[in-house]
């Protein structure tokens, strides 16, 4: 496997470990001057091999713990390779800033354009400063008053979901979480312009559905959405903890299993071996992605929009692809 596509291995994994492991050492052996290139060729070959194949036959448990793996891109990720003249803006104009949940203005391939989404941060100090990617009810207030000047002045709302929920801590329900989480969730609905909304990871209760309902909602290969995470939803079924991955399986939280009930629009591939494994390729897929469902909304009056959108989630439930 080529060293850039090098990433963290997740514990299904150990078979692709193994034999880059022996390809490392081979490679150390090879720079000694023995000529071993053949056989390092053809290890590589068996890992790329193994690697298609482990993905291309995941459990939803599997792929929840892909969903979650720290390497994926990041909400700043994106934002660094996708948007220009992005400005940040702060606070909910209430309470206070919530670094949870970032939000601005930019440019997309030269249009204007409002960002919102969560970030959980890539190192000890980032993940703390954002809490982990679990939003507060400023951040979701923050989230009402940016849709609200995009509404305003006619720019596109792009969000990017990957968060475990909403924070659950006391002081979020006493500012009022569910409220936040509500109105946030009634001004996505209420938008004259096109939002399109991407699952990059997880896609947790309301804490994603409170910037995800878009008229175009995208989803990663190996993302998950769910009303609820598999863990607690054992503790709450079977009162046992332990059963996360049958929990998993029977919740139907996939994005295959999102596209099947009517939840979303359109699957992203992800390449070989998840989203970690080659950030960049997965970025520039999402940005293509998310031109053609701009493109596709860019000729529809405020009325149409707003019809469209509420159509669509009205017929969930209702058609199965």
């Amino acid at each position: 496997m080529p060293d850039h596509m090098r990433s963290t291995y997740l514990d299904f994994e150990k078979p692709v470990a193994e034999l880059d492991s022996k390809v490392d050492e081979l490679r150390a052996l090879a720079a000694t001057g023995s000529d071993i290139g053949e056989e390092i060729s053809r290890i590589e070959e068996k890992a790329a091999q193994a690697l298609t194949d482990l993905y291309a036959n995941l459990t939803p448990w599997q792929k929840t713990l892909v969903a979650r793996h720290h390497q994926r891109p990041h909400l700043t990720d994106f934002i660094n390779a996708l948007i220009t003249e992005f400005t940040p803006l702060a606070g909910d104009r209430k309470f206070g800033e919530d670094e949870a949940l970032v939000g601005g203005f930019g440019r997309f391939r030269g249009e204007s354009i409002c960002v919102i989404g969560q970030e959980k941060g890539a190192t000890t100090e980032s993940r703390i400063k954002h809490n982990f990617g679990m939003a507060r009810p400023e951040g979701y207030r923050k989230a009402v008053r940016l849709m609200e000047m995009a509404d305003r002045f006619g720019i596109p709302v792009l969000t990017l979901v990957d968060s475990a929920g909403a924070y659950p801590g006391i002081g979020a329900e006493e500012r009022g979480q569910a409220e936040a989480i509500a109105r946030s969730t009634d001004a996505c609905l209420a938008l004259g312009v096109p939002n399109v909304a991407i699952i990059t990871g997880e896609g947790m209760s309301g804490g994603a559905i409170a910037i995800t309902t878009a008229n175009r909602v995208l989803m990663f290969e190996h993302a998950i959405y769910s009303v609820i995470s598999p863990e607690a939803a054992s503790s709450i079924l079977w009162r046992d903890g332990t059963k996360a991955q049958e929990a998993a399986t029977s919740m139907k939280i996939t994005a295959q299993d999102m596209l099947r009930f009517g939840v979303i629009d359109q699957i992203l591939k992800e390449p070989a071996g998840g989203a970690h494994r080659d950030p960049a390729a997965m970025i520039a897929t999402t940005g293509d992605a998310i031109g053609q469902a701009l493109d596709e909304l860019r000729n529809l009056d405020p009325g149409m929009i707003r019809q469209q959108r509420r159509q669509k989630f009205l017929d969930i439930g209702r058609k199965l692809a």
